[in-house]
């Protein structure tokens, strides 16, 4: 199948499931989902061994020492944890977005600390991983900012997919939802948008968990280093925002999403500031993975020592 051809079935895949997961019953779809997550565990294709990897080392750094049944057994976890995030989001359009606020708003901890970061017009870098459902802490995050006055949308950063129609409807899907899009290979225009954006009192959301491209920076992370974005770190030192891991898990029937206090990115140069931040980062981010493992939605490879030059180049 040729690449153009494929990205078409692709796009026309996601297309289908969109309006196929919306008309299913709930507990349908779910179960659906759930037997995909099994059938690829099974199968323990790339991902879902790179996946076992990247847990292991979580939990290792955490202090455990897993069994190999144990890491495939939340290995598996983890994949339905996935699957779970994508039948989410192929229903959270038709979803009453008011419903879904008052029922994720009682589990938001920390929402201290986004309110300070406001109300001292600072703007804010919310910085997260790769967890839980981000789609469903990006809806409950609009309503929360419509209730407190603010402008009733966030500012975030989309990697460009391909074919590009797919690109159009995942943005097309998230502007749905109240986001505001911006292409990641926009390069100057995007980070100058986000800066705009945060001199302006607004939140930026950014998931930092993975390196896409060559602006990153080394850090220990979970024990062994790796490559994570600078991007949050970057704009907090130069906007004066607010840089503040989020963090995002599931519950049995919901959804958990926590605010840590700000990171200061420490004055002095660029270079060893923005690192030392990024650091701090990596490191919170490693004690809220060792908390949700499984909600960890992490197929590819992150750490230095699994990419190879191939993958750090893509």
């Amino acid at each position: 199948m040729s690449g153009e051809l494929a990205g078409r079935v692709t796009d026309l895949g996601y297309a289908l499931g969109w309006r196929a997961v919306r008309a299913a019953p709930p507990g349908l779809a779910a179960g659906v989902f759930r037997a995909g997550a099994d059938l690829a565990a099974r199968r323990d294709g790339p991902g879902p061994r790179q996946l076992r990897a990247n847990l292991a080392r979580v939990l290792r750094h955490a202090g455990a020492e897993p069994t190999d049944a144990e890491l495939a057994a939340l290995t598996a976890d983890g994949l339905r944890s996935y699957a779970r995030y994508w039948c989410e989001a192929f229903r959270l359009p038709a979803m009453d977005p008011v419903a879904l606020h008052d029922a994720v708003d009682p589990t938001v901890l920390g929402v201290e600390h986004l309110e300070r970061a406001l109300a001292g017009g600072r703007g804010v870098v919310a910085a997260l991983t790769h967890s839980g459902n981000w789609d469903v802490a990006g809806a409950w995050l609009v309503r929360a900012l419509h209730r407190r006055g603010e402008p009733a949308t966030f500012v975030t950063v989309a990697e460009r997919l391909r074919p590009e129609s797919l690109y159009r409807r995942f943005v097309a899907y998230r502007e749905s939802l109240g986001f505001e899009v911006l292409a990641a290979d926009a390069g100057a225009r995007t980070v100058a948008t986000l800066a705009a954006r945060l001199r302006a009192n607004r939140v930026v959301c950014l998931v930092a968990d993975r390196e896409l491209g060559a602006g990153g920076v080394e850090v220990d992370f979970c024990g062994e280093p790796a490559r994570l974005p600078t991007g949050p770190a970057q704009l907090a030192r130069h906007t004066g925002a607010a840089l503040l891991p989020f963090a995002g898990w599931f519950t049995p029937g919901g959804w958990g999403l926590r605010f840590h206090p700000p990171i200061e990115v420490p004055a002095g140069p660029a270079g060893p500031a923005v690192r030392a931040a990024t650091q701090e980062l990596a490191d919170v981010f490693a004690a809220d993975l060792a908390a949700h493992p499984a909600d960890w939605h992490m197929l590819q490879p992150i750490w230095t020592v699994d990419r190879t030059p191939i993958e750090v180049a893509r």
